[in-house]
């Protein structure tokens, strides 16, 4: 399933939502530029679970720079597909959460969810030494954040099996809730396997989604 659009417009223009997608984008242009020497760039600014092991061991400015990590990772891919993917979730859910918390507290809701995104991971992922990237946790955030301040809503999503083709309006509860049980399931599935490869942060994405149902309300603003 890929969404197309949803069926509630905004009543305000989403300047972070569209921010935030430009920012994104080119940091990915810059990463495209680096050549080989991007895998330098992400080990040092992408999250590596096994690092935080060690945490209060470290001096203050190896604090920082693993907490500096938990941000940075949420502005890096490692795809044409991973970049666009996310933000093109974030174009279909970001502009109605924005509409709902304000500009401002839009941006903090996204990069805490990303925030917490990103120690889910590591919770549940200790040993792993692969570098964790991307926008997924933080767009979980906000989806998470959809499915309870819209649950009514409908999203126009382009269905394909193999040479079936179809575009249906499906309520954004069963879109949503569908895709949080694939990543649930996926997750679980993946408990006690340590990464050697690049895999999929599963629990970021559990993560974000369940930070983003619950701290909305501390965002949204009181009348709407």
């Amino acid at each position: 399933m890929f969404p197309l659009r949803d069926t509630i417009p905004s009543r305000s223009f989403p300047i972070m939502t569209i921010l935030l997608i430009c920012v994104n984008l080119l940091i990915f242009f810059y990463e495209f530029t680096l050549g080989p020497q991007v895998e330098s760039l992400i080990r040092s600014l992408g999250v590596i679970p096994a690092h935080f092991n060690n945490f209060l061991s470290l001096n203050p400015s190896g604090w920082l720079h693993l907490i500096l990590t938990l941000f940075s990772s949420v502005f890096l891919h490692g795809s044409w597909f991973h970049v666009i993917s996310n933000m093109w979730y974030l174009w279909i859910f970001g502009d109605n959460i924005e509409d709902r918390t304000g500009h401002l507290r839009f941006l903090l809701f996204y990069l805490l969810c990303g925030l917490l995104a990103g120690i889910a991971h590591i919770v549940m992922n200790p040993l792993s030494e692969i570098p964790t990237i991307g926008a997924s946790g933080a767009v979980a955030g906000v989806m998470g954040a959809y499915i309870v301040l819209f649950p009514r809503s409908k999203i126009t999503t382009l269905i394909f099996l193999v040479i079936f083709i179809q575009i249906v309006r499906i309520p954004a509860i069963i879109f949503l809730g569908f895709w949080f049980i694939l990543q649930l399931l996926s997750g679980t599935l993946s408990l006690g396997i340590i990464e050697k490869s690049v895999g999929v942060a599963w629990w970021a994405h559990i993560g974000g989604f369940f930070t983003g149902m619950v701290i909305v309300f501390l965002f949204k603003k009181r009348s709407y």
